[in-house]
């Protein structure tokens, strides 16, 4: 069957076509998308002269994670349990280059994102043959094989991790001084968000969010639907690696946290409090969670309990997420 010359709207967020939706709703969308733009780059570019700059550097890390993450749940309809392996593999695969080979940071982070592109594509590969809950399966237990790995392979570390990572220069400019790291993560952090930004709103974009409406009326159109899968995939993955390499030259350690399981939940609770399918969510859910960690460290396993409180609440009161019963209050199509 041939691609038909027209690519059909996506249901929005709030059940209409996207082309039934009025011209009223559209600006205010427009405008909101804009508005929140200019307080991400503001906020990015003036947090270092009120918060820690490291604490900051987490955040972005975890964010670019998420929104990794949402283009695959959010505008796909995918819930992979297994997205710790690339944040994580990506990770010692950064660290290795940089500290073994002596490679620059950023040519050590661009590494990584390649490998977990590649170990997008195996995963991907065998995963998107399954729908549903064996599709989250089948990427838990690929997931585990990869942390089996890490904590076996000889350049890892093991339990300990790989540690002492250095952070190197960059155009000349020394990233050992918080400052100019900073900035070079924040910089990696906005050209993350624009790929997504850009994807989300693309042709290709529109035919995510169809199979995520209807993948048989996709599919009934003449869109290769795997395809389309697998190449979100691993755009989700490659982003995720390049946010976990990010972390590893921050912290200058690689550790098994990071690929493990867990981590792949936390990224999931992120994308569910800030607001699954939406575009500025994730940011705001991963702020929320390491957050929460960060200040909430003092009382120790019970910051979990706080966490899974917020969880439940959010569940019963905001099933849109934070920035989705926003955008439902003010009668906004997509933030």
């Amino acid at each position: 069957m041939t691609k038909p010359a027209q690519v059909h709207q996506p249901l929005s967020e709030a059940g209409e076509f996207a082309e039934g939706i009025p011209h009223e709703k559209l600006a205010r969308s427009r405008a909101a998308q804009t508005v929140l733009w200019v307080l991400l780059i503001a906020a990015v570019l003036l947090a270092p002269a009120v918060l820690y700059p490291v604490f900051v550097m987490q955040l972005l890390c975890f964010a670019l994670f998420a929104c990794a993450f949402n283009l695959l749940i959010g505008f796909t309809g995918l819930l992979s349990f297994g997205h710790a392996a690339f944040f994580g593999g990506a990770a010692y695969i950064c660290g290795h280059v940089v500290k073994v080979w002596g490679l620059p940071p950023l040519v050590g982070i661009l590494c990584g994102g390649v490998v977990a592109a590649a170990l997008g594509y195996v995963v991907g590969s065998l995963a998107i043959r399954r729908q549903g809950i064996y599709f989250a399966m089948i990427t838990l237990a690929l997931a585990q094989i990869v942390y089996f790995l890490a904590l076996q392979l000889p350049f890892t570390g093991g339990e300990n991790g790989l540690q002492g990572i250095p952070r190197g220069t960059l155009f000349g400019l020394d990233l050992n001084d918080p400052l100019s790291m900073y900035y070079f993560v924040a910089a990696i952090f906005l050209a993350g968000f624009l790929i997504i930004y850009r994807t989300i709103h693309s042709p290709f974009g529109q035919v995510l969010q169809a199979i995520r409406e209807n993948e048989p009326r996709a599919r009934s159109l003449g869109y290769n639907v795997d395809r389309f899968k697998l190449i979100a995939f691993v755009l989700s993955a490659s982003l995720a690696g390049v946010a976990g390499s990010t972390k590893a030259i921050v912290f200058q350690f690689a550790s098994l946290t990071d690929a493990h399981w867990q981590m792949s939940g936390e990224v999931i609770l992120m994308t569910l409090i800030g607001g699954m399918g939406t575009i500025f969510g994730p940011v705001v859910g991963s702020v929320v969670i390491i957050t929460l960690q960060h200040y909430l460290a003092d009382i120790g396993s019970w910051v979990q309990v706080v966490i899974g409180a917020i969880f439940i609440v959010s569940v019963l009161l905001f099933r849109r997420g934070i920035v989705g019963e926003l955008a439902r209050m003010l009668k906004i199509s997509s933030v």
